[in-house]
């Protein structure tokens, strides 16, 4: 039977899987009010060393 499906061009398909106690109202507010936060770039980035010893040279 999948042979003769393909030959037709249908291709098997999964379905999205996703919780069943999905909130949707709560998604969309951590959307709207943490995800920003998350995604703004972090502040001045210095370069380091991993040494104790030997600070990195600038």
């Amino acid at each position: 039977m999948s042979y003769l499906l393909h030959r037709l061009g249908w291709s098997p398909q999964v379905p999205v899987h996703r919780a069943a106690e999905r909130d949707v109202e709560a998604v969309a507010t951590w959307v709207k009010e943490t995800w920003p936060q998350v995604e703004q770039p972090g502040g001045s980035r210095t370069r380091g060393s991993s040494s104790r010893t030997r600070p990195a040279n600038r």
